[in-house]
C-alpha cells in the first residue's frame, strides 16, 4: 500500500522510538511525535495525518490522549488507534466515544501494530468511498475556499488534484496555474465522486475524461505538458479502469 503519514501521540520516548522504527521499516512516515495536547494541535497545523496513534495516558499534558483525539477529530475524521497499559472498562468506554479503529494493549508486537495500522486505514477508506457514492451526488458547480473567499469551479473542467502537505493543488483545463486549497484531499473526495474521477494514489485524484496517454511510469493529461509519475502498482490498477485494446503477442 502507499506510504501513510502518521501522527504519533506518545509521551514515552522509548515506546515512541520503537513505534517509529516499526512503521518506518514498513514504509510509512511519522509526521511528528507529540508528547502533549499542545504539541498534537501544533503538529496537525503543519500537515494533516492519514492516521493517528495515541497513548491514552500523557504525563505533563493539559489533556489525556482521549481528549486530545476528540479535539483533533472535530477538525476532520481520521482513523485512530489507541495504545494503553490500562484495560479498565471506564477507560475503554471513553475511547468508544471517538469510534477508534483499534485499541491495543501494551506491550504489543511490532508486526501486530503495523497490521492494525494498515487495516485501520484501508477500512476507513472503504467507509469514505461508500459514503461518497451514496450521499454526495456530483455537483455541476462547486464553490471552493480559495484565498480569502470562495471561487467557482466546474468539476468537469478539473484535470487533477494533488495533495501537497496540508494543502491541495487543483489543476484545471483552462488555467496552467493551480488553485491552492488549505484542506486535506480526503475532505474534497466526496465532491468529486463522479465515475470519471479516479484516485490514482493517496495524494492524486485525476479526471479520466482528460487522460491523454499512459506510459510505464508516467501519464499525461490533456493540456498538461508535464507528466505525472506513477508506480507500477498504481498503473496496473488504473489500466483496469480503462477500455484498453491490447496487442497480441507475436
Amino acid at each position: 500500500m502507499d506510504s501513510l503519514q502518521i501522527l504519533l501521540i506518545e509521551d514515552d520516548l522509548l515506546t515512541a522510538t520503537d513505534i517509529k522504527q516499526a512503521l518506518q521499516q514498513a514504509g510509512h512516515r511519522i509526521l511528528a511525535i507529540a508528547r502533549t495536547y499542545t504539541e498534537a494541535i501544533a503538529a496537525v497545523k503543519q500537515q494533516w495525518p492519514d492516521l493517528i496513534i495515541a497513548d491514552i495516558r500523557l504525563e505533563g499534558s493539559s489533556a489525556d490522549g482521549i481528549d486530545t483525539v476528540e479535539a483533533l477529530l472535530l477538525r476532520q475524521p481520521v482513523p485512530v488507534i489507541f495504545l494503553t497499559a490500562n484495560s479498565e472498562e471506564e477507560t475503554v468506554s471513553r475511547t468508544r466515544l471517538t469510534r477508534p479503529a483499534a485499541f491495543m494493549l501494551k506491550p504489543f508486537r511490532r508486526r501486530e501494530l503495523v497490521i492494525q495500522v494498515e487495516l485501520a486505514y484501508e477500512q476507513h477508506q472503504l467507509i469514505v468511498q461508500s459514503v461518497s457514492v451514496v450521499s454526495a451526488p456530483e455537483p455541476k458547480i462547486l464553490y471552493l475556499p480559495i484565498g480569502k473567499g470562495y471561487e467557482r469551479i466546474v468539476p468537469q473542467e478539473v484535470l487533477y488534484l494533488l495533495a501537497d502537505g496540508s494543502y491541495v493543488k487543483l489543476f484545471q483545463i483552462s488555467d496552467p496555474k493551480p488553485r491552492v486549497l488549505s484542506m486535506n484531499l480526503g475532505a474534497l473526495i466526496p465532491y468529486f465522486s463522479a465515475p470519471n474521477f479516479y484516485r490514482l494514489s493517496r495524494s492524486i485524484l485525476i479526471n479520466l475524461d482528460h487522460l491523454g496517454r499512459v506510459e510505464r511510469n508516467q501519464l499525461y493529461l490533456t493540456t498538461q505538458q508535464e507528466p505525472i509519475d506513477i508506480s507500477e502498482n498504481n498503473r496496473a490498477e488504473l489500466m483496469k479502469k480503462l477500455n484498453v485494446v491490447r496487442t497480441r503477442p507475436a
